[in-house]
């Protein structure tokens, strides 16, 4: 028997993985399921930019391998994008490096900075991947929950309590992904005093800033952040590009330096015309966000719809292309109600609990869906509800 490596133990299938073959299993035998669990955005990206992919695709001197480091002129993009939508100044030969989808760069930091027992403080609930990745690295992943009644921030009272002697990296994500929650002025101010007085690495992913915000926020925006702040981003949710997978992560230049040591080993420069259409989206006006997020606004209507029938308490002012939202009373967990909705009426809801155990008592909706596939999931959700 070939044994598998010592670093796979407890690490199991991401759980969205498993799901979609159950739900093609599902589908096979007719049931039509509607998938409102997974932020795969269903709306394509700017024509613009799929113009750029095209015509640069056609030249024949762009297929070869590319920079390591990513082309200058997504660099100059990037720069320019966080200067004009995030009031950050960024050296674009030096404090970026352009990624194959963010999630990527998760791995990439855990594997540069983590060694065998190093730990690494994870937001609870908060993106499995996060999880993951410190595992894989080595490393010893340490709780901090968030709560409704704390809006969702770290309590750092309670974290300056833990043995922080072994901490080399804290993941925070905001607005943050399961729950919608903004942030604030002061919590990132708070974040980057709190990893300086502990020598800790923050690390902040920040994909979902533009959708239903009007705001966008980086973490890196706060002074001195770049000492303690390395940040990833990504065009996979604000510019509709999910399964193009180009991210970003952006910081001090000796922080890119140490990534992109490990980075180079792994992987090679993205496709040069993907590069060129990234750029092209990331110069596109505000009326494009506009746009995208008048469609997300009518679509979150009817997930409040759906969520009353299913006599659950969310907020109305959180923001990304999810909605977070706490079961009734009388039910197990998340798991159970997602179970109930997706064999009973067919429409399958994530459960809160993949995210961590703050999370067991809630479910999350995409908004990924049209608004049609919304108004069948409620026909079909109050026939379920009326029968029982």
């Amino acid at each position: 028997m070939i044994a598998t490596s010592k670093r796979l133990e407890g690490i199991g299938e991401y759980y969205f993985s498993q799901k979609l073959r159950e739900i093609d299993e599902l589908n096979k035998q007719g049931k039509n399921i509607i998938n409102l669990g997974i932020g795969s955005p269903d709306l394509p990206p700017h024509p613009d930019v799929i113009k750029v992919l095209q015509e640069e695709s056609a030249k024949p001197n762009v297929h070869a391998y590319q920079n390591y480091k990513g082309s200058p002129v997504l660099r100059n993009a990037i720069a320019a994008w966080y200067r004009e939508w995030y009031h950050v100044a960024l050296n674009p030969d030096t404090e970026i490096l352009p990624l194959i989808g963010s999630k990527e760069g998760i791995m990439h930091i855990c594997m540069t900075y983590l060694n065998e027992g190093d730990e690494a403080l994870l937001p609870n609930p908060g993106y499995p991947t996060y999880r993951s990745a410190v595992k894989l690295a080595g490393g010893k992943c340490v709780d901090y929950n968030l709560t409704a009644e704390n809006n969702w921030a770290p309590d750092f009272a309670e974290l300056e309590k833990k043995d922080l002697s072994k901490v080399k990296l804290m993941w925070v994500n905001y607005p943050q992904m399961p729950t919608g929650q903004l942030p604030d002025k002061k919590l990132f101010e708070q974040l980057v005093a709190f990893g300086k007085r502990n020598n800790i690495l923050i690390c902040h992913d920040n994909p979902y800033s533009f959708i239903l915000n009007d705001s966008p926020m980086s973490l890196l925006s706060v002074d001195g952040a770049k000492e303690v702040v390395i940040e990833l981003n990504s065009l996979s949710k604000s510019q509709n590009m999910a399964g193009w997978r180009v991210g970003m992560l952006v910081g001090a230049k000796e922080r890119i330096d140490e990534v992109l040591r490990f980075k180079s080993n792994m992987d090679s420069g993205m496709f040069l015309p993907l590069q060129l259409a990234a750029a092209k989206a990331l110069s596109l006006p505000k009326s494009w966000y506009d746009s995208v997020n008048v469609v997300y606004k009518k679509r979150r209507e009817k997930v409040f719809e759906l969520l009353d029938l299913l006599q659950c308490e969310y907020s109305k002012t959180q923001v990304g292309m999810f909605v977070w939202a706490k079961i009734p009373a009388g039910y197990k967990d998340g798991f159970e109600v997602s179970d109930k909705i997706l064999y009973g009426a067919n429409v399958f809801i994530t459960p809160g609990g993949i995210f961590g155990s703050a999370g067991e008592k809630y479910i999350r909706t995409s908004l990924c869906t049209s608004e049609e596939k919304f108004t069948e999931s409620i026909k079909r959700v109050k026939e379920l509800i009326i029968y029982n």
